[in-house]
């Protein structure tokens, strides 16, 4: 089963707005067995909707877009569509009155452009929108099925999720899909590829490999499809647990699992709390941290300490060990844990303390020198790492790698 994903607005080729709505349909399409094999973006205008439409519904059955279907005068999407399939505009009193009782619920005032949302093609299928008051227009022409939904992030993916999949699903055959994700760290992509080359080589042809690597992460997606889900998913697994067994320091969870959350959850399983001192990631992996719903059950604070003053004074390095062995150091990045943990009272802690450019490196530090360390009940423990000259790609990976290493010693207590 073929879709195509055109996405609608002249914000878009202007660079203003980035296309997320395309990444996350196509990951959802993929994820229910549909192949997406183009994804378009064009302008605001009849002629641009009208070549798109032409040309998707040659290689497509399935066409899904978003974009132009706001309040506006710029938004023609509706008008264009009504001229594609030969229909007009109708006024719909159901959704009239949705919409004045979601403007009711916000307090907001009802304008005339809203209630022309209300006028809708008249042979289309009308989709609910539960975030906002742009309808979703499910179209049906020569076998295929057309979907225009507002461009709206939020809105778009209730209308997926609610609408439009559930409606796919009911009426199209589409064959059943299973897929998993291995998440790791600790190897880039190519020095991955080559220590799982053999196990890679005897996958079964019907299992396919992606790897999905971003700063600091490989994710590999292993993904098959067929009639029978049942197995699939053996199929599936069994090859997930042959790679674990090969690479099982690098693999930290599955699917959507974040480093993040895995510390929280080890946490609270051992009852321990964590405090944090950093200097390069400048408070980064206090967001991560912060960012996990629930985390003041673990998490008691962190101290952001870029001088040596403050270094000293909130967590008490030693100014002999600054002098003598400089910020970037192990010896420092030690103290700064020990010094977290004793003075925020905490289980462990974690210390960040590196050169994350583009500018500030030496001959003996250059930029992209890290050393991160971990304090606990066992003592404290460094580690070196050597990254590149893009600041926020270090301050990324210097994170991660923080958080890796307290999993790891986690694990071991």
């Amino acid at each position: 089963m073929k879709a195509e994903i055109i996405t609608i607005g002249d914000e878009l080729l202007i660079g203003q707005v980035i296309d997320s709505n395309s990444a996350w349909i196509a990951s959802r399409l993929t994820e229910n067995g549909i192949k997406v094999v183009r994804i378009t973006s064009i302008g605001d205008t009849r002629e641009e909707i009208f070549d798109a439409l032409q040309d998707a519904e040659k290689r497509a059955r399935i066409i899904i877009m978003t974009g132009g279907l706001g309040p506006t005068a710029d938004d023609i999407t509706k008008p264009t569509l009504c001229e594609y399939f030969n229909t007009k505009l109708v006024f719909s009193e159901k959704t009239l009155a949705q919409i004045t009782k979601l403007f009711e619920k916000r307090n907001f005032p009802m304008t005339e452009s809203n209630r022309m949302q209300s006028m809708l093609p008249e042979s289309a299928i009308h989709l609910n929108n539960s975030q906002g008051t742009a309808k979703g227009m499910w179209f049906e022409k020569d076998d295929k099925v057309f979907v225009s939904l507002p461009g709206v992030p939020f809105e778009m993916k209730a209308l997926i999720d609610e609408e439009v999949l559930p409606k796919l699903k009911a009426e199209l055959s589409i064959p059943a899909i299973y897929k998993r994700t291995v998440m790791t760290h600790g190897l880039g992509e190519s020095f991955l590829a080559e220590r799982i080359s053999n196990w890679e080589k005897s996958l079964p042809a019907s299992i396919k490999l992606a790897y999905l690597p971003q700063p600091g992460i490989v994710r590999m997606r292993l993904s098959a499809s067929g009639d029978d889900m049942a197995q699939i998913k053996i199929l599936v697994d069994q090859e997930i647990d042959k790679l674990c067994a090969l690479i099982p320091e690098l693999v930290f969870g599955f699917d959507e699992a974040a480093l993040e959350k895995i510390i929280g959850e080890l946490l609270l399983q051992k009852e321990k709390n964590l405090s944090l001192a950093e200097s390069c990631t400048g408070g980064y992996l206090a967001h991560l941290i912060s960012a996990v719903p629930g985390c003041s059950a673990y998490f008691e604070g962190s101290v952001t300490a870029y001088s040596y003053e403050l270094k000293e004074s909130l967590l008490g390095v030693s100014h002999a060990s600054l002098i003598e062995y400089g910020a970037v150091s192990e010896e420092v990045v030690c103290q700064m844990a020990e010094g977290a943990r004793k003075h925020l009272k905490t289980d462990y802690a974690l210390a960040t303390s590196g050169i994350a450019g583009p500018d500030g490196g030496t001959d003996e530090k250059p930029v992209g020198t890290v050393w991160i360390a971990v304090a606990g009940p066992k003592g404290s423990k460094a580690k070196l790492l050597r990254l590149g000259e893009h600041r926020f790609r270090n301050i990324r990976i210097s994170a991660l790698s923080a958080l890796n290493l307290l999993r790891e010693e986690l694990l071991k207590d």
